[in-house]
């Protein structure tokens, strides 16, 4: 392998062209071309050779590739670079059904490839840093997570629900900094769009270490919300990935003299702290890691396994949801 690493993309949607922007910046990397099956007065410039297929990449030579497609086809497009021997990052969320991401996690294992899977948020830096203090014991005894994404209808899905699109976000994003999985669901989900598939979905769990999370996602609100709060026996982090703030709210520890409020002996409000931290953007942090593996090099990447089991874990919110009852993951 050459010191440059010559590096494919399958797919120009929004995601894909993001990727594409960000791999022509990369050091140490060149992005020889893109798939796309689009016409090709339909495609943007990208100062890239566009191609209509994932065989003419493969034959233009890449050390690692990039797909950015529809959910519904990374199990196919998996199967062909996994074959081909090729390392790959796939985008969130790894497959569209369990099934067909223990088939991906499978060829990438049997053929010895490199395989990852695109959970952005673990490489935003407000969630880096709250991982970290966690694991520190900052908050000492964890209580509870809570999850709000939501924000307007995204034109560009069209063959998944919020579940899929957008909850698989905080599903990894909560087992991840709290090093922690999850053990039962209980969700429930609206159609409110007049769309095939859920646009807004509210969910209450429970991981194996005893911790309650909760999570309300949308595309009904005609605001844009990433906020993810942990809450435990010292006080709470609030993470906005939005502008990739962590803010620490104390638990107070001074005397209360109002006597109403010290009669409630509750938590008392302390001292608050927005932490100044390094805002790298987090797609430049997540390729770099994948660039990293591929040579060889210590990096911090989302195993296929991992995805594997955020789309485990959707499929239980959805069991649960068509259910109405609590769903042990696993069991679904």
């Amino acid at each position: 392998m050459s010191s440059t690493l010559r590096a494919g993309l399958v797919g120009l949607g929004a995601m894909g062209r993001n990727h594409a922007r960000v791999l022509q910046e990369l050091p140490g990397v060149e992005l020889v071309a893109a798939v796309d099956p689009r016409d090709p007065e339909q495609r943007a410039p990208w100062r890239v050779e566009v191609l209509s297929s994932v065989r003419e990449l493969l034959a233009r030579g890449v050390d690692m590739c990039v797909v950015a497609t529809p959910t519904g086809t990374h199990e196919e497009i998996g199967f062909e670079l996994a074959e081909a021997g090729v390392p790959t990052l796939i985008e969130k969320p790894l497959a569209h059904t369990s099934k067909a991401a223990q088939r991906i996690v499978e060829t990438f294992e049997r053929n010895g490839v490199i395989g990852c899977v695109g959970h952005i948020e673990r490489y935003n830096p407000a969630l880096q840093e709250m991982r970290r203090r966690l694991s520190e014991g900052e908050l000492g005894e964890l209580f509870q997570v809570v999850t709000r994404r939501q924000g307007p209808f995204p034109a560009r899905i069209a063959d998944a629900g919020v579940v899929l699109d957008l909850a698989t976000h905080d599903i990894d994003l909560t087992g991840w900094v709290t090093r922690s999985s999850y053990r039962s669901v209980s969700a429930r989900v609206a159609h409110r769009s007049g769309r095939q598939h859920e646009d807004l979905i509210s969910a209450v769990t429970q991981l194996s270490n005893g911790v309650v999370a909760t999570h309300l996602v949308n595309w009904l609100s005609p605001f844009k919300e990433r906020v993810t709060t942990v809450t435990g026996e010292r006080g709470c982090f609030v993470a906005d990935t939005l502008t990739a703030d962590l803010t620490y709210y104390q638990n107070g520890s001074g005397r209360l003299e109002w006597d109403q409020v010290a009669a409630f002996r509750g938590v008392a409000e302390g001292h608050m702290i927005r932490y100044a931290i390094p805002k790298p953007e987090p797609l430049l942090t997540e390729l770099t890691q994948f660039a990293a593996a591929v040579r060889g090099e210590p990096a911090e990447l989302v195993s296929l396994q991992e995805g594997l089991v955020t789309v485990c874990v959707a499929e239980a919110m959805r069991e649960s949801a068509a259910s109405g009852r609590t769903v042990e993951v696993g069991a679904a």
